[in-house]
């Protein structure tokens, strides 16, 4: 007997133990059933798993499990990213915390820590993401520094430079003084500061009457400036190009050029060229062959290459010392307050320094090619399908890729250096020495790149490094490319396209046939979660509150596509009700001898209302399918709600309590609506529980005898036969519901008492309207609170009507409820109506409104209107016929 209550701490551990001691999420590359691959999005070894992670992993289940019913041969790829970047920082942070200097013990000391704190952080994990009720291959589990996805990486990096794809180039990037590594443009968070514009006067060489001024915003840089550029239309300066000026403070002359590149209309006009230490700039001065002067040490210290006053100093105690002696010298013109946008480290929050230095760089524009065709051509695409616009803005304009990394924690370059600066690429130290060795004449010793590779580029090997590339392996014969990835829109930049890239390159396809792009999970209010707002829900907080089927279907029937899910506990909690409805509906079905039967054929019901239900069945696994297919998770998650909730729960068996009352001695009826039931229960079972698997997986093993270890995971997706949709029962009792619904619908709008019963006046009936309303009248009276049923020619006075079909259904009321003080209720119910519209209809024609709010914001006060509109013209039809009486 199932318990009163449904309590899901008490179920979760011990089916989430059955599901992986079972083996059925395990792949078989051997099998023949058609494939179906998803490689989970690898989370860093960083900690907690948050909400985006929930909502990620819940839909790649759905997905999975769906699949898998449909017998496919599944695998989903669990596994981890070592996370170079943020693994480096919080172990130092942690050493340096405990008194210790991280330099000073050395690489090998300190990987040894990152080792020890990525086994914890990965035990947390991983058994996270088994308390969302994911079905992943652990077997297979990779981690992108064990030791075969380490052969990968070295192989991909060797056949790429031998392929002339991968270089060393001296360049500008974007330097963590903090961190003291690059970090690519996509790991540059800019941030709006509060600043100042500083005007400054260069004199000019030989001419002690000209001064030329420039403006900045960083004038510690000034001391590497190395030219200045002004447009050669810009008629104020025309005379001074091909002249000098002379730099203050250093007293070095510098070229003043023309170049069109400079905006006559910003600032002065006029622009200081330093050319180590700004993007533009380095580009201005390679067009005018100036000379590179850095300024900065790897700590954005200043360099010997300043003044010796300087030297040694912080960028910003060097930028106060700099403006005091400028404005000792008369040559600081002003200050102007601005807020501006500043590059910060999105890991470290320090401000980002562009710095010349030498790097391994990735000829990316050579690898997009490929990879933009695919997306092109459709071999890949992307759903929802605007976010291709997003990929081939980004692939289009793709800049040589920096792969090096100057941290401990990460795949150390395979790249040693001979005595003489001679760079030998091999796959190990072995292969490096023999090249080296060969090419001197003699044996010598070679010294290793110390820097590692960017975390992106060995997670862009995952779809096929984790089956077992480069060896051939079954796996991979098998189960690349996938079917689908399943992310975020915020790393299709670091991730997709490198992925995309790679398997275009390595394996000459595509990685994935679709990449689905899921919402953002905000607040109920619409924000980003952040600490700092104290807004973040936390997964396992949640699910220890409302059990984890509750988050999983919230998170599903909230996964509009192009739409953020706006979380609240009080969906969730709603949610969590539809778990207790169906308990409930499944301890009503055990009372009533409504067990699932063995052996039960659909085709064999007799009864209209079974025949009804059945057919609801396949339609509700029709519209499933086809919302999956087209990946409207929340579509297919409604779809089975409505079902449950409303099809099965409201009104099927309320329509049949009758049927297996003990006032029934039809037993042959009773039997077949014990067993309709009870099969409509299994299949609502099996339907649910890719979205819902805990409760269902109960369920499943409660209410029927199954065989020895049964798991409903190992189910088979149902196939029905469209001949069980009947279309004489369909109409039926659709036409039941609606004159139901609306017999309430009047009661409700009229404060008709809940208990009363009313008659019921039908007035323009056809023969088949008097057919059913004879057949059901009993389930009419009884669901409605409707005394009588009678057929009139015309409406009696102090009656509301409705219209169901071709039929008026007439309700004198006259004698149950004061008609003036429902009159006054119902004017003052429109009046409250027509300001809510007014204002609705307001906002939404505010142009400035629709572009700022967010897209369903807009869409819920477009609903809301609708829903207000409607409520207006229904109490206004009855107000009308209150006013007629």
């Amino acid at each position: 007997m199932l318990d009163k209550t449904f309590d899901p701490k008490i179920i979760e551990s011990v089916h989430s133990a059955r599901w992986e001691k079972s083996g059925v999420a395990k792949a078989n590359p051997t099998h023949n059933a058609n494939p179906y691959t998803i490689m989970i999005p690898p989370p860093n070894v960083t900690g907690s798993l948050h909400m985006g992670h929930a909502v990620n992993n819940t839909l790649q289940d759905i997905l999975i499990r769906y699949h898998r019913m449909k017998k496919r041969n599944v695998l989903w790829q669990p596994g981890t990213d070592h996370a170079s970047i943020v693994v480096n920082m919080l172990v130092t942070k942690k050493l340096e915390s405990e008194g210790k200097d991280v330099r000073a013990m050395g690489r090998e000391a300190f990987l040894k820590e990152c080792w020890e704190f990525k086994k914890q952080s990965h035990e947390n994990i991983s058994n996270q993401l088994r308390r969302l009720g994911t079905t992943m291959d652990w077997s297979r589990e990779r981690f992108t520094m064990d030791g075969g996805y380490n052969k990968a990486v070295t192989t991909a990096f060797v056949q790429l430079y031998k392929d002339g794809l991968i270089y060393r180039d001296k360049r500008l990037v974007n330097w963590d003084p903090k961190l003291q590594t690059v970090v690519s443009d996509l790991e540059a968070e800019s941030r709006d500061v509060k600043g100042h514009m500083w005007y400054i006067t260069y004199p000019i060489e030989g001419d002690v009457e000209r001064t030329i001024t420039i403006a900045t915003t960083r004038p510690e840089t000034m001391l590497g400036d190395t030219g200045i550029a002004v447009n050669p239309e810009d008629e104020r300066y025309q005379d001074l190009i091909g002249k000098f000026a002379i730099l203050p403070i250093v007293g070095r002359p510098i070229p003043i050029v023309g170049d069109t590149y400079v905006d006559k209309e910003s600032g002065t006009g006029a622009m200081k060229i330093t050319p180590a230490h700004d993007f533009n700039d380095f580009e201005l001065g390679k067009r005018h062959k100036l000379e590179v002067i850095n300024i900065f040490d790897d700590h954005a210290r200043i360099n010997s290459n300043a003044p010796e006053e300087y030297q040694g100093l912080d960028r910003f105690d060097a930028r106060k010392k700099l403006l005091e002696e400028l404005e000792s010298q008369d040559l600081l013109v002003k200050a102007e307050a601005i807020t501006h946008a500043v590059p910060h480290g999105d890991r470290s929050g320090v401000v980002i320094e562009p710095y010349l230095t030498d790097q391994w760089y990735c000829d990316a524009k050579t690898l997009a090619q490929p990879a933009i065709k695919a997306v092109e051509e459709g071999k890949t695409v992307f759903v929802p399908k605007n976010w291709e616009n997003t990929y081939f803005e980004w692939m289009r304009n793709i800049q040589p890729w920096c792969i090096s990394r100057q941290l401990w924690w990460g795949h150390q370059i395979p790249a040693w250096y001979g005595p003489e600066g001679d760079i030998f690429v091999a796959e190990n130290e072995q292969e490096a020495q023999e090249e080296a060795n060969k090419k001197y004449g003699k044996p010598v010793t070679l010294r290793q790149d110390p820097d590692v590779l960017d975390t992106w580029f060995s997670s862009g090997l995952w779809p096929f490094a984790t089956l077992g590339w480069p060896d051939k392996t079954p796996e991979l014969d098998k189960y690349y490319p996938g079917d689908v990835l399943v992310t975020a829109f915020d790393i299709i930049f670091f991730w997709v396209a490198r992925m995309m890239m790679f398997g275009q390159y390595f394996m000459k396809d595509v990685p994935f046939h679709t990449v689905y792009i899921h919402a953002l999970v905000r607040d109920a209010k619409g924000q980003k979660m952040s600490k700092s707002k104290g807004n973040v829900i936390d997964p396992l907080e949640t699910i220890e509150k409302y059990g984890t089927d509750a988050l999983r279907f919230t998170l599903t029937a909230m996964a509009a596509q192009g739409r953020d899910i706006r979380l609240s506990d009080d969906r969730i909690a709603g949610y969590r009700n539809f778990a207790t409805k169906l308990w409930n509906a499944a301890r009503y079905c055990e009372m009533n001898g409504c067990n699932p039967p063995e052996n039960f054929d659909p085709t064999r019901a007799t009864h209209m209302v079974n025949q009804w239900i059945i057919g609801e069945v396949v339609n509700t696994q029709n519209a499933i399918d086809t919302a999956l297919a087209g990946y409207k998770f929340n579509d297919a998650a409604n779809a089975i709600y409505s079902f449950v909730w409303g099809t099965f729960c409201d009104w099927y068996l309320e329509f049949t309590k009758p049927i297996l009352g003990e006032g029934n001695t039809n037993d042959t009826l009773k039997q077949e609506t014990r067993d309709t039931t009870g099969w409509v229960l299994d299949q609502i079972l099996v339907l649910l529980n890719p979205f819902m698997p805990f409760i269902t997986e109960e369920l499943y093993e409660s209410m029927a005898v199954r065989p020895s270890g049964s798991l409903l995971m190992a189910e088979s997706w149902p196939s029905y036969d469209a001949a069980l949709v009947k279309k004489t029962a369909a109409d039926d009792i659709a036409w039941l519901i609606r004159a139901i619904s609306e017999i309430r619908s009047v009661r409700t709008d009229m404060n008709v008492p809940p208990k009363a019963f009313v008659r019921l006046m039908i007035k323009d009936a056809d023969a088949i309207t008097k057919e059913r309303a004879q057949t059901y009248d009993e389930v009419l009276r009884r669901m409605a609170r409707v005394e009588s049923v009678e057929y009139v020619t015309a409406a009696p006075k102090g009656a509301i009507q409705t219209v169901v079909g071709e039929a008026s259904f007439i309700l004198p009321i006259a004698d149950i409820i004061d008609l003036d003080k429902e009159r006054a209720r119902l004017k003052k119910e429109i009046e409250k109506l027509n300001a809510d519209i007014e204002k609705l209809n307001k906002q939404l024609s505010n142009q400035d409104f629709v572009a700022r709010a967010a897209p369903e914001v807009v869409d819920e006060q477009r609903e809301r209107l609708k829903i207000s509109q409607a409520t207006k013209e229904k109490l206004s039809s009855a107000l009308m016929q209150l006013d007629a009486a």
